[in-house]
């Protein structure tokens, strides 16, 4: 067993007595407790849950403000309302083809997303039957409610709060930005060519991260996999698999009944996420807008991500039962869905072009962030995968 990693102090803040520290010191106990729990040794996995999602103190559940300026990252929907109008421009025609339908937003964030494709399908004379947002976190549901009661009141009783899948939908899926907060499992290759998988242990006032032999169902299989495409061979080698992502989808498989699902988020077709020179992996964490790549600080008060491999989503949402209806980059995406035209009649034109440009360009969003479609029952082409349909890149 071999630690490549330095410790990371459990203390989040200089005041040790705030309430984001104590916060944080209850999630560190609570790790701990699981990490004995589980012989010393807790797969990053399930650390990365615990962090995310614990409830009363994982980041996405405690209260603090993650979205926006006052938070600790911005997603494009703080940027500008260009990017949840040019959402509502396809959901608008995959909601003609289905002849009505809803709208089911994963994870509303600040709500600010929900409220701009509302507004815009309203100007469209396209509104759903019903806007659903699964949100488990309380604080975050009255976030989202109060942005939607802010920005378009008379349309606020559209809008309803799940904590689980519906039992059937038909329209259209939202997913922007929830693939990277999904937990990771992490694996490194040893110089004999074998696999150990990273696992967190406790150091008393400290967690690290330890490597020893795989225990997690699925690790050393989802390895070799790689491996047989001669991904992820070179001794040090060290990356996240996603075992999260295919039940994911199967549920929501056997949720939509007909519909189309776009999946939009920063990350890789498979070459790209294994290529030979990442050989850290992706994993980022976000804490008042600095990232860094330690995910042992600041404990339940930073965002910790992994990039997509869009390329297991695609095979992933392939073997659950959806049909591929395209890939492309956030800036083609856009374009097919007009954001140009919608930009030339924005009353602030001017302020809307410098968002534009953070949404569109390869330097900022533009390349970075990739939608997968997904569909079910319903058929193409879709206005945002005309400009450019990178499928081919995928395989």
């Amino acid at each position: 067993m071999k630690n490549h990693r330095n410790p990371a102090p459990a203390e989040t803040t200089a005041d040790s007595d705030s309430p984001e520290t104590r916060l944080s010191a209850r999630l560190h106990d609570l790790i701990c407790a699981e990490i004995a729990a589980s012989g010393g040794l807790l797969p990053f996995d399930r650390f990365m849950d615990l962090a995310l999602y614990a409830p009363g103190l994982g980041y996405y559940i405690a209260g603090a403000q993650k979205f926006g300026p006052g938070g600790d990252f911005v997603t494009a929907p703080e940027l500008s309302p260009l990017f949840g109008q040019c959402l509502a421009a396809q959901c608008a025609e995959a909601l003609e083809r289905l002849d009505g339908g809803d709208l089911f937003e994963f994870g509303a964030g600040s709500g600010a997303l929900a409220a701009q494709v509302l507004q815009r399908l309203d100007a469209l004379d396209a509104l759903p039957d019903r806007y659903l947002i699964l949100e488990p976190s309380p604080e975050l549901q009255a976030r989202q409610r109060a942005s939607i009661i802010d920005a378009a009141p008379h349309l606020a009783d559209r809008c309803r709060w799940l904590t689980e899948l519906p039992r059937s939908l038909r329209g259209v899926v939202l997913a922007n930005e929830v693939l990277d907060a999904m937990p990771v499992q992490r694996f490194r290759v040893r110089g004999d060519g074998g696999i150990d998988e990273i696992f967190v242990t406790d150091e008393g006032e400290r967690l690290a991260e330890v490597t020893a032999p795989v225990r997690s169902p699925g690790l050393s299989e989802a390895v070799a996999a790689l491996q047989s495409e001669g991904f992820a061979c070179a001794s040090g080698y060290s990356s996240e698999i996603n075992p999260h992502l295919a039940p994911w989808l199967t549920a929501l498989s056997d949720t939509l009944d007909a519909g189309l699902v776009l999946l939009i988020d920063y990350g890789y077709p498979r070459s790209g996420y294994y290529q030979p020179d990442r050989n850290m992996g992706t994993l980022m964490c976000h804490y008042r807008h600095q990232a860094h790549d330690d995910p042992y600080r600041h404990l339940g008060l930073q965002d910790i991500t992994a990039h997509v491999d869009f390329t297991a989503a695609a095979e992933a949402g392939e073997a659950a039962g959806f049909a591929l209806a395209g890939f492309t980059s956030q800036a083609h995406f856009l374009l097919g869905c007009g954001i140009d035209q919608l930009l030339a009649e924005a009353p602030d034109a001017i302020d809307q072009a410098l968002a534009a440009k953070q949404l569109l360009l390869p330097t900022a969003m533009g390349e970075r962030f990739k939608v997968l479609g997904l569909s079910k029952g319903v058929s193409g082409p879709w206005r945002g995968f005309e400009v450019r349909d990178l499928r081919d890149r995928l395989y």
